[in-house]
């Protein structure tokens, strides 16, 4: 009789609800939830206690936030789109965010230009970088030294560029989950970026045109991309021929060129980026691609701090070593330690050059192999390179024992920052969101403890605070090199 009633009551229960689904699921206000709270109650007081729980959790509404009432995706049932598909276009940046950075231009397209044009290149490249060159002046100056190659010539040096680690896993989630994405270079030929567009399943593809006259190159090129803005005049035209609004869009980027597309997008992803693009993104992510999924899918508001990999503690342990420099350097002397560390990175250099052309050389190819982070893996990593540089400087240009202090803040500071920010990092600075603000306390600690052990307390204390506050700034010198040097010169005008 029990189980009859209860049959009978759930029955009338679906149809009590069946006509009041409708509206609420576009999001109508209405007293529908008065009504299926009462029915609900009724049909509780029939459920044994363990059926209870169970209803209580299967009536649970998923809470909403901020971060995910601005990503909750829309859903289009056009036939035109397919059914399911998610009113959400994903826009990513090409060089340093799918594919090495500076390995196309300076690695690959440079072997048929000479070393000479490849310097000139380098200087060109440096130019834009200091703001002393447009992005448009720098590429037309750029693409005049591969004047009177074919396009098959430069598109088989294209091939050779191999993808940055996890960026087939994002596109593939991204088209199973419904998004549309779409690609857009100033630095790759629109006909380079269709093909990188076709090989992940992107639905758009933007990059500069080139000029050719009997399939070679002029040396012109043109297009929307590369003028002041130019991305964002591309971003305009996808949105409007969509239908989306700025709402609608999220944009992965690494440098200053795409600034320019962050007021079209709500949601801005900084991947490796550089100074100004961390200090304005929402987000910021270093690592593999596959870290941003969470932020590009909406499925979280928090920081998110990937665990600690191996290659995060070997990259950090080879840092902190810089600890044994001021000890070498009381027993062999600062000049004579500076030679060393020049010879070295010289030979670091080197290895770096033979590795990207395929030939590993002993242990500097194989801890470039296990320290480097994924993005950096395929393209000319410069990272050891500017702390051995920051290390020498500290050491021939202040006077002991302030060269010994300024390099253990270096090595201590910076390490410890990483370490802890990275494990137990959950507040990022508003100003630079790759910076974690638990790490530069610990970064903080052990730098006095390392500067203790060659100035006084009062000084150590104040370099420490200055070189970890210097550190969790976006600056477009590398923290490397910033961190020993203003330690320094406050320690020198500290009585």
């Amino acid at each position: 009789m029990r189980i009859h009633i209860r049959h009978n009551l759930w029955q009338k229960l679906r149809l009590f609800r069946m006509p009041f689904s409708r509206p609420m699921r576009q999001g109508k206000v209405s007293k529908v939830w008065t009504r299926v709270s009462v029915a609900k109650s009724l049909w509780k007081g029939l459920l044994k206690p363990s059926e209870r729980i169970h209803l209580k959790f299967r009536s649970k509404r998923p809470k909403e936030n901020s971060f995910t009432k601005l990503f909750k995706p829309k859903k289009t049932y056009s036939p035109e789109r397919g059914a399911g598909r998610i009113n959400r276009l994903i826009v990513f940046d090409v060089e340093g965010v799918l594919i090495p950075k500076r390995r196309y231009l300076l690695f690959e397209a440079a072997r048929r230009i000479g070393y000479w044009n490849t310097l000139k290149l380098i200087v060109i490249g440096f130019l834009y970088e200091t703001w002393m060159l447009s992005l448009e002046s720098a590429f037309k100056r750029i693409f005049m030294f591969f004047q009177g190659l074919t396009v098959d010539d430069l598109f088989q040096l294209y091939k050779r560029v191999p993808l940055i680690p996890g960026v087939e896993e994002v596109f593939k989630k991204l088209k199973q989950g419904g998004y549309r994405t779409a690609l857009i270079s100033s630095g790759l030929p629109t006909l380079f970026v269709e093909h990188l567009a076709a090989r992940l399943g992107a639905d758009y593809a933007f990059g500069l045109q080139l000029e050719t006259a009997d399939n070679r190159l002029t040396g012109n090129i043109s297009g929307d991309v590369i003028k002041h803005n130019g991305k964002a005049l591309v971003l305009k035209k996808i949105l409007e021929s969509e239908g989306l609004s700025p709402q609608d869009c999220v944009v992965v980027v690494d440098d200053r060129n795409n600034l320019s597309m962050f007021p079209l997008c709500a949601v801005r992803i900084g991947y490796n980026p550089d100074f100004l693009v961390s200090a304005k993104s929402d987000f910021v992510v270093k690592g593999a691609l596959s870290e941003s999924l969470p932020y590009l899918m909406g499925k979280t508001v928090k920081a998110y701090n990937p665990s600690l990999s191996r290659s995060d503690f070997i990259r950090e342990a080879i840092h902190i070593s810089g600890v044994f420099v001021p000890f070498v350097s009381i027993l062999l002397g600062r000049y004579v330690v500076s030679l060393l560390i020049l010879i070295v990175t010289l030979l670091y250099i080197a290895s770096e050059l033979v590795r990207l052309r395929g030939t590993n050389v002993p242990v500097f190819s194989t801890l470039t192999w296990r320290a480097a982070i994924k993005p950096e893996l395929y393209e000319f990593v410069t990272a050891p390179i500017i702390f051995a540089i920051a290390i020498m400087v500290s050491l021939i240009l202040f006077p002991t024992p302030i060269n010994y202090a300024s390099i253990m803040i270096l090595a201590l500071g910076d390490s410890f920052a990483t370490l802890f920010g990275k494990k137990f990092g959950r507040t990022t600075f508003p100003f630079n969101k790759g910076k974690q603000v638990e790490g530069t306390i610990f970064g903080f600690l052990f730098a006095f403890i390392g500067a203790l052990a060659f100035v006084n307390p009062t000084q150590a204390l104040i370099a420490s605070a200055v070189g970890m506050l210097v550190e969790s700034l976006p600056t477009p010198i590398s923290d490397n090199l910033t961190v020993p040097i203003v330690s320094g010169l406050v320690l020198t005008v500290i009585p």
